[in-house]
């Protein structure tokens, strides 16, 4: 079963501390890890597919929720005229490229694509 447009595909949460967070999650859920960096860990069995993204400073809104789609530009497109707000252009990661963007009501997600 491979990535389909419009599902939730990944769920990225924010830490001040990758070797705390990558510990706690293992121990209590038995997670495994791979890390891309010193400021990016993701995870797998969980359920779902996510990630541990460093930042400087305290945790506010901490989780990003991503979802996968082929065509960022079309729905780029599709969250300007809903309405809602680019808060990152699209940029690369290892594999693949995404955008964030602020829906109507203020929450941010963010739209992956492995193409």
């Amino acid at each position: 079963m491979g990535n389909k447009n419009n599902h939730i595909n990944y769920i990225e949460f924010k830490t001040s501390n990758i070797d705390s967070s990558r510990s706690f999650y293992s121990k209590v859920f038995k997670w495994k890890f791979k890390d891309f960096g010193g400021d990016y860990s993701s995870f797998s069995g969980s359920g779902i597919r996510g990630g541990f993204q460093r930042i400087d400073g305290a945790v506010t809104n901490g989780t990003l929720v991503v979802l996968y789609h082929k065509n960022l530009n079309k729905v780029e497109k599709r969250v300007l005229d809903a309405g809602g707000k680019i808060s990152r252009e699209i940029f690369s990661f290892p594999g693949g490229k995404r955008f964030h963007f602020i829906d109507s009501t203020g929450n941010e997600l963010a739209v992956w694509s492995d193409r």
